[in-house]
């Protein structure tokens, strides 16, 4: 499918600065689901970028967003750690995520009623946040990203798909999720994928590792083709 690459800017949360972020459209007018990318700690990159590419290869418009963008990276990446151990459902990242979602809202092409999010390790915990907090979110997958505390906000979740090494340090928070996600029927599909490592999906290792990466992408896939059309 043909693709539409191009740069936005979106409008920090704060009113100071946008964040020059990428997007990705297949061609035609539309309208098409949104979905926001989210990256990890390393900010966004070609990787991310491919990403966002691969979604709009599959019919979204996809909008990588840039949360470090005009920023101290060092400063954004305290800023992303205590929003996530501290703050994890008010703080200024999420802020800006939800500005994103109102852009994303506005952008031609876009079915502003079919919009999803989906991270990688930091990005990832934030995509759970959004999942809690972002009101008119349809779905959100997550890649080992931390579950945010109290898991009893999760009783107003959209739905979510998950996808963890088997042993990681978002683990154990991700088996409690998937609990309180049966608790109040959320729809969801968290799986564990053993013998992986954390960023399985961004750095595959070992033939374990390329299996997991390819069977995330098509659950995740079929997700949001049953939560986002």
């Amino acid at each position: 499918m043909p693709l539409q690459e191009s740069t936005v800017f979106v409008p920090r949360a704060d009113g100071k600065g946008v964040m020059e972020s990428f997007f990705a459209k297949p061609e035609g007018t539309g309208p098409f689901p949104g979905l926001i990318v989210i990256h990890e700690i390393s900010g966004l990159n070609d990787n991310i970028r491919s990403i966002a590419n691969q979604f709009a290869g599959q019919g979204y418009v996809a909008l990588a967003v840039d949360l470090f963008a005009n920023r101290n990276r060092a400063f954004c990446m305290l800023q992303a750690f205590h929003g996530i151990l501290f703050r994890p459902l008010n703080n200024p990242l999420l802020s800006d995520l939800q500005s994103t979602f109102a852009s994303l809202q506005k952008q031609s092409g876009v079915d502003a009623d079919r919009i999803g999010a989906v991270g990688f390790c930091m990005g990832g915990g934030y995509a759970l946040q959004m999942a809690v907090t972002t009101k008119g979110i349809k779905a959100a997958s997550v890649f080992y990203g931390a579950a945010p505390k109290p898991l009893e906000a999760f009783a107003q979740s959209c739905p979510i798909a998950g996808s963890y090494p088997d042993r990681d340090f978002t683990t154990q928070g991700a088996r409690e999720l998937d609990a309180v996600l049966d608790k109040y029927d959320i729809p969801h599909d968290i799986k564990f994928y053993q013998n992986t490592q954390h960023s399985f999906f961004n750095q595959q290792r070992t033939p374990f590792e390329m299996d997991a990466s390819k069977d995330a992408w098509q659950r995740m896939l079929s997700f949001f083709q049953d939560h986002l059309h």
